[in-house]
């Protein structure tokens, strides 16, 4: 099994590379943008194109496998793996030629996430854990950070589509937490927060509304980097929930679900 699991991963990492390669090759092109559920629910021509390439990718070497993608969504298969696909993570920042967008893929075996890889081109770093085996950022070993105090850290969340019209939209938890902690961040990507709280450069994380795609390559990175996380299905997606154990605990105690 470990085996298999491992050349998923090499798979992975080669494709996500030849994605993000033509990502940033067309970047400084015109972009077409589409909108999804609102006005600031994006979706770009290279989306599409990332999505249809990773899709032949798996076909071609895993036809069995089930495949659930932001943009088509599910493709069922006969065995026991799903892959869960965000093509860009940050579409919005990559509409808007802002350099914090990644594709981010998760491998599950029979609903258990055992392969994780986020990929951030225009910084070249490669994000990667298998269940067991520790995480990683470009070949290096990876670990949540150990600060124990509030005021001392640094976190970051993110605002749900439907904010301007939906009073759960975070931004009441927002003001909770951002006159207690050091400083706090919004990237615009759940993928990339993830990652950064497994590199221990952010000590928490918190979002609503999220979608398995957003998530399940980053709540396994940040778990492999000894961190804890909590995902809670909700009327409306994910609550996610990521720290240092330490600040975990803390945020548990601030955000209500």
């Amino acid at each position: 099994m470990q085996y298999e699991w491992n050349q998923i991963l090499q798979h992975i990492k080669q494709w996500v590379k030849e994605a993000g390669e033509e990502q940033l090759r067309r970047q400084d092109q015109p972009v077409k943008i589409n909108e999804k559920s609102a006005a600031i629910d994006l979706v770009t021509e290279m989306d599409i194109w990332t999505e249809n390439f990773l899709l032949n990718k798996i076909r071609q070497h895993y036809p069995g496998h089930s495949i659930l993608t932001e943009e088509s969504g599910i493709h069922n298969g006969e065995e026991g793996y799903k892959w869960v696909i965000d093509p860009i993570d940050g579409t919005t920042n990559y509409a808007h030629g802002f350099p914090l967008f990644c594709i981010s893929v998760a491998v599950q075996q029979n609903g258990d996430t055992v392969v994780g890889v986020v990929y951030v081109p225009a910084l070249n770093e490669l994000y990667e854990a298998v269940k067991g085996h520790g995480a990683f950022l470009n070949g290096r070993p990876i670990q949540v950070s150990s600060r124990k105090k509030l005021n001392q850290s640094v976190v970051t969340t993110g605002f749900p589509y439907d904010r301007a019209t939906d009073p759960n939209n975070n931004v009441r938890h927002f003001v909770n937490v951002v006159t207690k902690v050091r400083d706090i961040r919004r990237t615009g990507s759940a993928a990339y927060d993830l990652c950064q709280v497994a590199a221990g450069r952010f000590d928490g994380y918190w979002e609503l509304k999220l979608n398995p795609w957003d998530i399940e390559a980053g709540m396994l990175l940040v778990n492999e980097a000894k961190g804890r996380t909590r995902a809670v299905k909700q009327e409306k997606g994910y609550y996610v929930l990521a720290g240092n154990p330490h600040l975990f605990e803390i945020l548990d105690g601030m955000i209500d679900e």
